[in-house]
């Protein structure tokens, strides 16, 4: 499977009369993106505003975080089971908005737990997301919608306004191309390098998913059990963040660091890349033996794999579900390194374990909640009421989970942890 990537730098966002590309510049008609999005009747209203890199501006609360992509005609669905008809992702095509982002704020959700961006400020520098130009949306909801319905609307407000904003890039030529191809297992001709793929959960049924919930292919993973992807699907809107996030945006899904990092070592000609497993966190021991033992023998079985990396989506329970399947991959002979975030305030190495399996020794720490920073008071906020503009615009402190990106459990992040 082939995927072409066509790279359209993104400098500057600003609002204009008509929406289009001019160069590095992203105009955008506010108005006629407005009455698209509206479409939909469960949106009463819409805000938008601009966020550039640098500026003392806050954002929140992120429902999620998206880049502007559209397929090229006759090159697939533009994020498939959501906005376009079921089809397989990661084949043709895609034009890519680089350096642009849809933010989309969730009016009804509160500040504890959940997640903001900062466009300044040494937090900033901390996260992926503030080198960003962001096109912050504000869907406002009829207030008499259940909240997964309203969620839902956030979401294909969020893929909308990726294509829309996408669609400038359709006539012109691109800055660069990104090719990702891979046969998968088959893969011939590549004799002697080892065979690696990833692991990665994609929800945690600590939180039942709600039946509108669109996180694979359009679907609310109930009754899923592990399944095989091939890594362009991840990275062409086959899989998207669910309503809670928990450290992951379908930003970094699309540009999934892991995934892209193994694509250049197949490259390079150091591995080959064999394919991926999407798996989530189970709500009970007899799930998680099963999901865990699925996906182990999907890596040997199927895949062949003489090593895995593994992620996790969410907290305690996906932290010892990714543990438990990476032991079992060890105990069948396959090499694994895992990624962590903890919950430990103390810096102490006693407080972050939630397995200890001697096997499972190659592990990759992205912070948690013994670091934070002091945030100073901010001029602009984009929020979706008054009452959160309020509650931003002040300083305050704030831990690593609580800004977009700090703590990725997709492997963006810049934190790292060393025992000693």
């Amino acid at each position: 499977m082939e995927l072409t990537l066509a790279i359209h730098q993104v400098n500057d966002l600003r609002f204009g009369d008509s929406t289009y590309l001019d160069g590095s510049t992203l105009v955008v008609d506010r108005e006629s993106l407005t009455n698209h999005l509206l479409e939909d009747p469960r949106l009463q209203s819409v805000d938008m505003d601009i966020a550039n890199p640098g500026e003392a501006c806050r954002i929140g609360v992120v429902f999620d975080i998206i880049e502007p992509r559209i397929k090229e005609p006759g090159a697939g669905s533009d994020y498939p089971g959501i906005l376009g008809p079921i089809a397989t992702a990661g084949q043709g095509t895609t034009h890519v908005l680089r350096g642009a982002a849809v933010t989309v704020v969730d009016e009804a959700a509160p500040l504890a737990n959940n997640k903001i961006v900062e466009m300044s400020g040494p937090a900033s520098e901390a996260s992926p997301y503030s080198v960003l130009h962001h096109l912050a949306v504000v869907p406002h909801t009829d207030p008499n919608l259940e909240r997964h319905i309203a969620q839902n609307t956030l979401r294909l407000a969020s893929v909308k306004t990726s294509v829309f904003l996408a669609k400038t890039a359709l006539d012109q030529s691109p800055n660069a191309t990104e090719v990702f191809q891979s046969d998968g297992p088959i893969q011939a001709g590549r004799d002697g390098l080892p065979r690696v793929a990833y692991i990665g959960q994609i929800h945690s049924r600590q939180r039942v998913a709600e039946v509108d919930e669109q996180i694979l292919y359009g679907a609310n993973t109930a009754g899923m059990v592990p399944v095989m992807l091939h890594p362009n699907e991840w990275l062409d809107g086959g899989v998207v963040s669910g309503y809670q996030n928990m450290g992951v945006e379908t930003y970094f899904y699309q540009n999934h660091p892991i995934i892209n990092e193994l694509y250049r070592w197949h490259r390079e000609g150091k591995l080959t890349l064999v394919g991926t497993i999407a798996t989530m966190a189970a709500s009970d021991n007899e799930d998680r033996e099963r999901n865990c033992m699925l996906a182990s023998e999907m890596a040997k079985w199927n895949l062949a794999a003489d090593g895995v990396v593994l992620t996790k989506y969410g907290g305690g329970a996906p932290h010892a579900d990714m543990a438990l399947t990476a032991r079992l991959c060890e105990q069948s002979g396959i090499f694994t390194t895992v990624q962590v975030s903890d919950m430990s305030r103390d810096r102490q190495a006693e407080s972050a374990l939630l397995f200890n399996y001697p096997e499972v020794d190659a592990i990759v720490y992205v912070g948690g909640g013994d670091t934070s920073w002091d945030l100073p008071a901010v001029e602009k906020v984009v929020a979706g009421n008054p009452a959160m503009t309020a509650a931003l615009e002040v300083a305050q402190g704030i831990p690593a989970g609580g800004i977009c990106g700090v703590t990725s459990q997709q492997g963006i992040s810049k934190l790292r942890c060393f025992v000693y």
